[in-house]
């Protein structure tokens, strides 16, 4: 039965419904002797008459094994018209797509994002998982938001946008403009805790001989921005948490380029290797790197 084809299947039951291999040629856009041919493909694959010709104006009536045939012919055309509705479907982005992410792409770039697909695919599922520890795992999505690189080869990774610290603190606390590291010497400063880039972050400042007093550490952006404008300490933040927390917009605070700048930080959009993306999660890349040059261009 291998040698079956869904064409001499189709064929099939064009003459049932027609009645003759002359209007089922027509229905088609066959010639007779195609349909012939088809008919007589399928009675080899299935080892016997699938017709009765009686010849003349007569309608071709369907043998036993033709019955059997025309059950299991129907089902499987059906079949292969759901399969091939779904493969379009997916074409047209009606897929799911998974996508890990963290706090401060959750608040910028994330949302638009999201808006940006679901008015393009209607139709398609977006579930999202916020990840803040420092070793999230890129394999159970399709793309991670992540301010670190893998030191590994079975992942893929897209720089977005690199992301300078800046210094944030209540208004007074600082002349206007730029801050110089030595002044965080020794300084109240409130932190992110000592997980995903802020290691880096705070290595840098130890190798410049600046080691502040970290008097207050909260995962959360808001929190960090809050303690800040309270006067507790200073924060040193990457462009994105700043802005995507509002602050470059509050009277409360100040926001300064450090002098020396420390190293920034750098955004991902990290994929596992070799596993082909869904046209859904093809445009989700291509507007991500669009929607991080628009940020950067802010910056």
């Amino acid at each position: 039965m291998t040698d079956v084809e869904l064409r001499h299947l189709a064929t099939f039951t064009a003459v049932v419904d027609e009645g003759s291999f002359g209007r089922a040629a027509s229905r088609l856009g066959y010639t007779q002797s195609t349909v012939s041919q088809h008919i007589a493909a399928l009675e080899r694959a299935v080892g016997g008459r699938v017709f009765d010709r009686p010849g003349g104006p007569r309608r071709v009536q369907l043998t036993p094994l033709g019955e059997v045939a025309r059950t299991h012919a129907d089902e499987l055309l059906a079949k292969a018209d759901a399969m091939h509705t779904a493969v379009e479907r997916f074409k047209a982005g009606e897929s799911r797509l998974t996508i890990g992410t963290f706090q401060s792409v959750s608040n910028t770039l994330l949302p638009v994002l999201v808006r940006r697909l679901l008015d393009e695919f209607p139709r398609c599922e977006i579930r999202l998982s916020e990840d803040e520890s420092d070793s999230p795992d890129p394999s159970t999505v399709d793309l991670l938001f992540y301010d670190l690189r893998f030191d590994r080869t079975d992942i893929e990774h897209l720089k977005l946008l690199d992301d300078p610290y800046f210094l944030v603190a209540r208004r007074g606390q600082f002349p206007e403009g730029p801050v110089g590291l030595a002044d965080l010497d020794g300084a109240p400063m409130v932190a992110w805790p000592p997980d995903c880039a802020q290691p880096a972050l705070e290595e840098a400042l130890t190798a410049s001989g600046i080691r502040p007093q970290y008097v207050f550490r909260a995962a959360g952006n808001e929190t960090v921005l809050s303690m800040a404008k309270a006067g507790l300490g200073s924060a040193i933040l990457p462009w994105l948490a700043i802005h995507g927390a509002g602050a470059t917009t509050d009277e409360a605070l100040t926001i300064h380029p450090l002098r020396p700048p420390v190293a920034h930080r750098e955004l991902y959009l990290v994929r596992p290797a070799h596993r082909t993306l869904s046209p859904l999660a093809t445009r989700a890349v291509e507007l991500a790197a669009e929607l991080a040059r628009d940020l950067e261009a802010l910056q």
